[in-house]
């Protein structure tokens, strides 16, 4: 803890052995499913739980699959229904054979915010569609518990903001610290981290026209960067089931962004750069 800012610290991730690290990421995946399966169980007992329901709340999520997370604030300018802007298409990729994707939704909206309420509304509807076979989840009551399984249990970390209106975007270095790959909008901290090879972008650092043209080319951008590198690179396995590449991405997300994107860091900087200054 006394060395989390210290980049040389983290470069010692490289003599960890891809198996080891690999079995961590699984265990917390499992974790991941277990917890959303006793979840349902919970609500089942109770009664007035709909079969639907039980489905889109992810008790048939395959903790072996690729995951990906998206948690929030439903607010309409993080876009939360960008990815189902093709349904038709995102079918096609959960629905691969042999190499399936699960996305995880949480999140609410400020009871003030009606759009936001009709986002969740329209994930909701696609989630129940039984096309989906279960892949596409929307899990309700989200808070910091649920938050806690999902950095730590997802592969990769979604962020869809429309630029340029990203604060931050804490979640997704939490993912990072966790192992998750980040796959955002060049937006918020996202900007400032990636680096090419510590995650993904959806699509370009520009100024667009207008927000529907935004809208149109990062949705384009999201599902090739999904159907051409992210999917095939998770799945490219060796002879012990994992993905070297995949690996070499997760310790090089962590060896980047754990140090600079730290309370400790931030804080020593404040006292370094400001506040002893201020005392002398």
């Amino acid at each position: 803890m006394d060395r989390l800012d210290d980049p040389e610290l983290w470069t010692k991730l490289d003599s960890i052995s891809d198996s080891a690290l690999w079995g961590v990421r699984q265990h917390l995946k499992r974790k991941l499913a277990f917890y959303m399966r006793e979840r349902v169980r919970d609500r089942w007992t109770v009664g007035g739980f709909h079969p639907v329901q039980v489905v889109s709340s992810g008790v048939l999520i395959n903790p072996y699959a690729l995951t990906i997370g998206f948690a929030r604030r439903f607010a309409t300018y993080k876009r939360a229904s960008l990815i189902l802007r093709d349904v038709d298409r995102l079918l096609e990729l959960v629905n691969r054979p042999n190499k399936p994707v699960q996305i995880i939704f949480a999140g609410k909206a400020h009871p003030a915010d009606d759009p936001g309420k009709q986002l969740i509304q329209q994930v909701y509807r696609a989630v129940k569609r039984a096309e989906t076979g279960g892949r596409i989840v929307f899990l309700e009551d989200y808070d910091m518990n649920l938050a806690r399984y999902l950095v730590q249990g997802v592969d990769v970390w979604m962020n869809t903001p429309r630029r340029p209106y990203e604060a931050s975007g804490t979640s997704g270095m939490k993912a990072a610290i966790n192992g998750a790959l980040n796959f955002s909008v060049l937006d918020g901290w996202w900007r400032e981290a990636y680096n090419g090879k510590n995650g993904w972008a959806i699509g370009e650092d520009k100024e667009y026209e207008s927000s529907d043209a935004q809208d149109v080319e990062d949705a384009e951008s999201l599902y090739n960067t999904l159907e051409n590198e992210i999917i095939p690179l998770f799945y490219d396995r060796n002879s012990k089931e994992y993905s070297h590449v995949w690996i070499v991405r997760i310790k090089e997300s962590m060896k980047t962004n754990i140090p600079q994107f730290s309370t400790r860091r931030m804080v020593k900087e404040y006292v370094e750069k400001f506040y002893t200054k201020a005392l002398r």
